[in-house]
């Protein structure tokens, strides 16, 4: 029975489904998390009957019996989430569409939107980190922000200017904000981090401020609507239950035919 295999993949893709909300849900207070939602397909059809005007049959339509659903892509929106202030000087918002680039240890690069950063002492001077400890890039390479550190300001368009303890104060770089032709196509690494791929196209540093401005003092919250999300959890809720009972209701049709008797 067709109708088995259907409903079996209709819960399937609602587990699947489920299993993006929960995760929306679940980084709900995320600095610069975002939502992702599930694509679905339909899966081949089997033509009973073909439509057919040919030899005078005249039949305008086809006789076509589906076979599923299947998971087609997992879409990740990239809307801005609001701002909160926190006073800190080293947290960083982006108003705009651009991602702040980081560096590991093994100069791996990775972009994020959570400007939540940090300092960290190193040899070369204090330098500005991420909370895991990758270097944050300016147009230079590795924001270096020395010694003797009075006061830190970062300006809307990227400038850092620092203020030392003898009252000098000096110009260091800009942060680096970059873009992406498609964000969708990035690919996720977890800790706020993504990666660039073929599908996302290489990074591109506008120097035109088309990436955004920085908001020092300020951190982008999740971009998750915690009542949409639950509308959407209500949803494939009740999809699960109606494939389960297509199920239930395909077993005892089975169990009707298996029955008769002559």
């Amino acid at each position: 029975m067709r109708a088995l295999y259907s409903a079996a993949q209709g819960m399937k893709a609602q587990q699947l489904n489920l299993d993006t909300i929960s995760n929306n849900l679940a980084n709900v207070n995320t600095t610069g998390f975002k939502k992702t939602r599930v694509e679905f397909k339909d899966l081949l059809y089997e033509q009973i009957r073909r439509s057919n005007f040919a030899n005078d049959e005249g039949r305008p339509t086809a006789m076509e019996v589906g076979n599923g659903v299947a998971l087609s892509a997992t879409l990740r929106s990239f809307e801005g989430g609001s701002f909160t202030q926190t006073q800190n000087s080293y947290d960083m918002a982006i108003d705009g569409d651009g991602f702040f680039q980081v560096r590991d240890e093994n100069n791996n690069i990775f972009y994020t939107r959570d400007g939540s950063f940090k300092t960290s002492i190193t040899s070369g001077g204090t330098k500005l980190v991420t909370s895991e400890g990758y270097f944050v890039q300016g147009d230079g390479g590795d924001i270096v922000l020395g010694t003797d550190i009075s006061e830190t300001s970062v300006s809307r368009d990227g400038e850092i200017r620092v203020k030392r303890l003898d009252g000098t104060d000096e110009i260091i770089g800009n942060m680096k904000l970059v873009k992406f032709a498609n964000p969708a196509g990035l690919e996720s690494k977890g800790g706020n981090l993504f990666v660039e791929t073929e599908a996302s196209g290489v990074s591109v540093n506008p120097t035109d401020g088309s990436a955004g401005s920085i908001l020092q003092g300020m951190l982008e919250t999740s971009n998750v609507q915690v009542v949409e999300e639950m509308i959407n959890l209500i949803t494939a809720q009740r999809a699960y239950e109606m494939s389960s009972k297509v199920i239930q209701t395909a077993d005892q049709m089975s169990e009707l035919a298996n029955n008769l008797k002559r």
